[in-house]
């Protein structure tokens, strides 16, 4: 068997060091949590009516292209299973055929972002009144703010539209406000809902030098802390440029992609436009699970390693151009508070190079000091702001001497490959089980004739463990019972329990004979679970044991659109009888575990409680070679 069938890695841990904490752990021990709510706020962003004036200032500062991106529709499942894949550790989506990453020469290509420039960082704020009326000339009410964030919809309300004959002044106030609802709704999406921080206003303070910020690396370091956070067990949301993420998924993989227009009018920048308006076709179907097993058996020809070799250069801005080859700078991205390393050398073949064993990631502090308002955090990242400044000394060379099978064997043992199990987790139980069985079976019967005290202390032992182990796949005593007739059917994702059309019911009185097998069966109960062989028992024979159970505490499922019904529903009332005539049909030899043969240590001195029995679905296997048989049903005890 495929050892990544039982161990999904990493096999060794030194890279992969929070994997309990990731959401991959979870999923691997059947916690879903189901898509994510991504957090995009664009669908608006048409309604700005923008002068000129207003156009020209944006350019100025720097989101001349990004202003050109509609709304598009995100694929929220296809985001979480890249989500899935992404690992904080590196920085890196793990795929199946080697780390991949959005590099700042995405950010570039993809939004038109600059990426080059003075770091986003500033003053902190935890009130917005103040730096509004500064900035805006208008202060939001109470209700539209919120810690240092104001609400987009006051934005949009207040300076959607520019007179004609404005000022100056209020021209490059509504230019700011819309700057401020732009980068909120776009790269700086946050999941509090439509609010933006007011800390980005004295950035646009002066347009030209708004221009000079390397806001595309402000932005991949924010998506970069989203994803990071995202991977983690209990998030259910993730912010950030989500456009950018789903596009470089769409030109990278060859999974959830629409179809692409080849017209000569696609042929434009940014190269997200070549996605607008672009769906895939039905996709109900579509769930985490389906993107998930896509990655999960990811091939190298899914992979487009360097997809914009193809697309029209002359498209491409000289002042875009200039500055790609710090899509290969080993840096520290900041923006603000957030501050993550951009590491190409572990995604060499996204720029058509061979991949080495990349170096080893120091771990670092991930710094969060958004809360702390009036605070200048360019006093308190100088490291981080140091990496930054010397930005072009350490843009990686590839090396064509660079075998990739040797980091294909290195990257093996350093990853999680597998996301999804090969095989459910149910099947696992089962397997699992009958192996217990299995083992149980041989210390049962194992003579001990011959032994000395030290192998006889062992076998009792083992027979001790196995059973307990058994008893706590269920949390109490379990009898299985093997029925002819199949009880339970699995229809639509629910086990159903369903009662026979059958003719009159042949019933039996023998008292005296069921207290005898009863009696028989509860004195060799010290043993965690005995399993009944061959038993022919009706569905509705499984109810209640002497005086010792109310019907009250025995429900059986219902059927769709029915309320659990009780036992001791007229049309479900067994007679006691059929339940005797099930254990007197029991070939006492299952009985053998008795009492005298667990360990003495722990031997079990009480007999079980018959409190509540109810039925639950459990495998009818005695060895491991009845693991492709269907379930049946448990008593539980």
């Amino acid at each position: 068997m495929d050892l990544y069938a039982t161990n999904p890695g990493p096999i060794d841990d030194s890279v992969l060091y929070d994997q309990d904490k990731h959401v991959s752990s979870a999923v691997w021990e059947g916690q879903e949590r189901g898509a994510l709510r991504c957090h995009e706020h664009t669908s608006k962003l048409d309604q700005w009516t923008l002068t000129s004036k207003q156009v020209e200032l944006v350019k100025k500062a720097g989101f001349g292209y990004l202003r050109l991106i509609p709304a598009i529709s995100l694929d929220n499942p296809l985001i979480s299973a890249l989500v899935e894949r992404w690992r904080r550790e590196t920085n890196t989506f793990h795929f199946t055929v080697g780390e991949m990453a959005v590099t700042l020469e995405d950010v570039a290509y993809l939004i038109g972002l600059p990426i080059d420039g003075e770091p986003v960082i500033g003053v902190t704020y935890t009130t917005c009144e103040a730096v509004c009326l500064k900035f805006l000339g208008k202060a939001p009410d109470s209700g539209y703010t919120s810690g240092g964030m104001v609400k987009l919809s006051w934005l949009k309300e207040t300076f959607l539209r520019c007179p004609e004959d404005a000022s100056t002044e209020d021209i490059e106030r509504h230019t700011r406000a819309y700057l401020l609802y732009l980068i909120g709704s776009t790269i700086f999406s946050t999941t509090t809902g439509n609010k933006v921080p007011v800390m980005y206003l004295p950035l646009f303070e002066n347009f030209d030098q708004a221009g000079k910020y390397a806001w595309g690396a402000a932005a991949l370091s924010f998506l970069y802390r989203a994803l990071g956070n995202a991977s983690l067990k209990a998030q259910s949301t993730i912010s950030g440029c989500l456009t950018l993420l789903q596009c470089w998924s769409y030109y990278h993989l060859n999974v959830g992609r629409p179809k692409l227009n080849h017209d000569p009018m696609h042929e434009c920048f940014p190269f997200v436009l070549r996605w607008k308006g672009k769906q895939s076709g039905p996709t109900s179907n579509r769930d985490v699970a389906f993107y998930r097993k896509a990655l999960d058996t990811l091939k190298p020809s899914d992979v487009e390693w360097c997809p914009y070799t193809d697309i029209n250069q002359n498209v491409i801005p000289e002042e875009i151009k200039r500055n790609l080859n710090l899509g290969r700078s080993k840096t520290m991205l900041i923006c603000f508070d957030k501050a993550e390393r951009h590491l190409p050398d572990r995604c060499l073949r996204q720029y058509g190079m061979h991949q080495p064993i990349p170096e080893d990631v120091l771990r670092w502090e991930r710094k969060s000091r958004g809360v702390d308002g009036g605070i200048d955090l360019s006093g308190k990242m100088e490291s981080e702001l140091s990496e930054w400044s010397d930005r072009r000394l350490h843009i990686v060379e590839g090396d064509e001497d660079v075998d990739d099978s040797e980091y294909m064997q290195w990257y093996l043992g350093i990853t999680r490959k597998l996301v999804g199990r090969p095989i459910p987790i149910s099947s696992e139980f089962q397997r699992m089980n009958a192996a217990l069985r299995d083992i149980a079976h041989l210390a049962d019967t194992l003579p001990t004739h011959g032994m000395d005290e030290q192998q006889i202390y062992s076998v009792t032992r083992i027979r001790y463990i196995v059973h307990e182990c058994l008893r706590d796949q269920v949390g109490s005593s379990t009898i299985m019972v093997n029925s002819e007739n199949e009880l339970v059917k699995r229809v639509r994702g629910k086990q159903r329990v369903r009662r026979k059309g059958a003719g009159k019911r042949k019933r039996k009185d023998d008292s005296e004979q069921c207290n005898v097998a009863e009696e028989d069966a509860q004195s060799q109960l010290c043993v965690t679970a005995v399993v009944l062989d061959a038993v022919a028992v009706d569905q509705s024979g499984l109810c209640n044991v002497g005086d010792e159970v109310e019907n009250s505490q025995l429900r059986i499922p219902a059927t769709d659109g029915d309320d659990e019904r009780l036992c001791d529903d007229p049309a479900s009332v067994v007679d006691d009888s059929q339940l005797c005539q099930m254990a007197s049909e029991v070939d006492d030899s299952h009985f053998r575990h008795s009492a005298d043969e667990v360990d003495p240590i722990k031997k079990c001195n009480s007999q079980p409680s018959h409190a509540a029995i109810e039925l639950v679905p459990q495998p009818s296997l005695e060895t491991s070679n009845g693991v492709a048989q269907q379930s049946d049903c448990s008593v539980l005890v």
